[in-house]
């Protein structure tokens, strides 16, 4: 019943944020779904929520990114945990290629199963690493989510990434404000159904 409802609320959302879901994507995002929910009641990868909440505010959201990514972006996600949005976007998108850097080993543990049962290992790598202990090569684009400790890393993490790379950020107004304290330039875009939450837009020169 939980995947049912899981998708059916992708398939009435996704309009909402200009998504496009084929019956294939649907059946790969619910297997996710699957894995995400069996492994979450040890990991606590997510905070726990109904199906629809996850299927909206998690899944979808994260297809966001699948806007600002051209054909064959390699792209690095920072503290990736549960897979988003990486996961999600590498499903949608056989084209992408992705590093999911993820300092828990535990929660890489289940970053390297749900990549390789999903079918999209070959587009994957998991560092299970700080990502300041990491060194990255020919990735236009850095994503973060949900990286501990997020607004104090943010200096390290826009200093990290790579020269002339997009970062794109998920967050609300402390973030849009921490933005500014830090004099960067920024674009962003109004989350679908939500009120306050954005994806931020650094490109790095």
């Amino acid at each position: 019943m939980a995947e049912i409802r899981f998708n059916n609320a992708l398939r009435e959302s996704a309009g909402h944020f200009g998504i496009e879901l084929s019956t294939e994507t649907v059946r790969a995002l619910s297997e996710y779904y699957d894995l995400l929910s069996h492994w979450n009641e040890r990991l606590h990868l997510v905070a726990p929520c109904e199906p629809e909440e996850l299927a909206t505010r998690h899944v979808l959201e994260s297809l966001l990114l699948l806007k600002f990514l051209p054909p064959n972006a390699t792209f690095a996600d920072v503290g990736s945990g549960a897979g988003l949005p990486a996961i999600p976007c590498l499903i949608a998108r056989p084209d992408l290629s992705a590093t999911m850097i993820e300092s828990s080993q535990k929660k890489s543990v289940f970053l390297r199963e749900a990549v390789n049962q999903l079918g999209i290992i070959s587009r994957a790598t998991i560092m299970a690493k700080r990502f300041e202990d990491t060194r990255l090569s020919g990735v236009a684009f850095v994503s973060c989510r949900a990286l501990d400790q997020f607004m104090n890393q943010l200096p390290t993490l826009i200093d990290w990434a790579p020269l002339k790379s997009t970062l794109l950020f998920f967050g609300g107004e402390a973030l849009k404000k921490r933005l500014e304290s830090l004099s960067v330039q920024y674009g962003e875009i109004l989350i679908p159904l939500s009120e306050k939450r954005f994806i931020f837009t650094v490109t790095k020169s």
